[in-house]
C-alpha cells in the first residue's frame, strides 16, 4: 500500500515533513511500519499550491530512495499546503502519468487504496467520468478516475457530497453479482484553502491514518516521528480542515448500513430467483 502525507498551515519547506524526520517518508518507502507491504518503490510525487491558483506538480517513477532531486526539491520548495506520496502500485503501470498526486483545476488528489477486480470495473468506472472531464484521464489507475469521478460529481460545490455519490457507486459495483470485491479508500483531496482526507473501506478493512495539530496540520498514513502526539482518523470517517475554523471529524457515509442493508436484500432477492 502506498504512504502519503498532507500538509496545511504557514508557509514552511517540505524537508521538515517529508525528507528530515527519523520516519520520513523516504524511509516509508523503504520499511514502512503499518502496511501490508513494506516497501513503496513504483514512483512518488509532489504536489503543491503557490502563487497560482492551480497547484504545480513533480512526479517521477525512480524510488523516493534513490532519487536526488526529491531532497533538493524539499529543502527549497516552499508552500502552505502541499501533498507528498510515494507509491506501491496495485496492478497498473509503473508510469509518471499513474504517480500520484493527481491534479485537475484547482483540485489536488493522492490515493492509498484500491478496487477489488479493478480491469473487470474500469469501463464502468470510468463511464463515472464527464466527456468534457476524460481529456485529464491520462493514466490508467483507478485513483485517478475515481478523482475525476467525483469532479464531475459537483466537487467544487460540496466536496463530501461528491465523494459520497462516487464511493457510494463503486460499493455498488465491487457488490454486483454477489463478488463483494474489496475495496479501500484512504485518500486527500485539496484546493488550495480546504484539505478533506477520508479513510474507508468496503469489504475489507481501511488503511491507517493519522494527524497532529502541533500549529500546522499534518495528515499521514503513519506517525513520522515520536514528538508530537497522533491522533487516528476513525475508519469510515472524513477529516476536514477550513481556514478559520478547527479541524472537524464526522462519519462519511452516515448511511452506510442502510446501504448495506439495500443491497443485501437485492442479492438476496436474485438468489431466491
Amino acid at each position: 500500500m502506498c504512504r502519503w502525507l498532507a500538509y496545511r498551515g504557514e508557509e514552511t519547506s517540505f524537508d521538515s515533513y517529508v525528507t528530515e524526520p527519523v520516519h520520513s517518508l523516504i524511509n516509508q518507502s523503504l520499511r514502512a511500519r503499518e502496511s501490508a507491504g513494506s516497501t513503496n518503490g513504483d514512483g512518488f510525487g509532489l504536489g503543491w499550491y503557490g502563487v497560482h491558483p492551480e497547484p504545480g506538480l513533480y512526479r517521477e517513477t525512480r524510488p523516493a530512495w534513490s532519487d536526488e532531486n526529491l531532497r533538493y526539491l524539499c529543502r527549497h520548495l516552499q508552500s502552505p499546503m502541499f501533498f507528498a506520496h510515494v507509491r506501491a502500485a496495485t496492478g497498473t503501470a509503473v508510469t509518471r502519468q499513474n504517480c500520484h498526486p493527481f491534479a485537475c483545476g484547482r483540485w489536488l488528489f493522492m490515493h492509498n487504496g484500491f478496487i477489488g477486480s479493478w480491469s473487470r470495473l474500469r469501463r464502468k468506472v470510468e463511464a463515472m467520468i464527464p466527456d468534457e472531464l476524460y481529456p485529464s484521464r491520462v493514466g490508467t489507475t483507478d485513483s485517478e478516475a475515481v478523482f475525476l469521478a467525483m469532479m464531475g460529481q459537483d466537487l467544487d460545490l460540496d466536496p463530501i457530497r461528491a465523494a459520497q455519490r462516487v464511493i457510494r457507486a463503486l460499493c455498488e459495483l465491487v457488490d454486483e453479482d454477489g463478488l463483494r470485491e474489496r475495496m479501500r479508500f484512504t485518500s486527500a483531496l485539496a484546493n488550495g484553502q480546504d484539505l478533506y482526507a477520508f479513510r474507508f473501506a468496503h469489504n475489507d478493512t481501511a488503511n491507517t491514518l493519522y494527524y497532529r495539530e502541533d500549529g500546522p496540520l499534518v495528515v499521514a498514513s503513519e506517525p513520522f516521528d515520536t514528538e508530537q502526539h497522533w491522533s487516528e482518523v476513525p475508519a469510515d470517517h472524513v477529516l476536514i480542515s477550513r481556514p478559520g475554523l478547527p479541524v472537524e471529524i464526522r462519519p462519511f457515509m452516515p448511511d452506510r448500513g442502510i446501504v448495506t442493508q439495500e443491497l443485501k436484500v437485492a442479492q438476496n432477492v436474485v438468489e431466491r430467483a
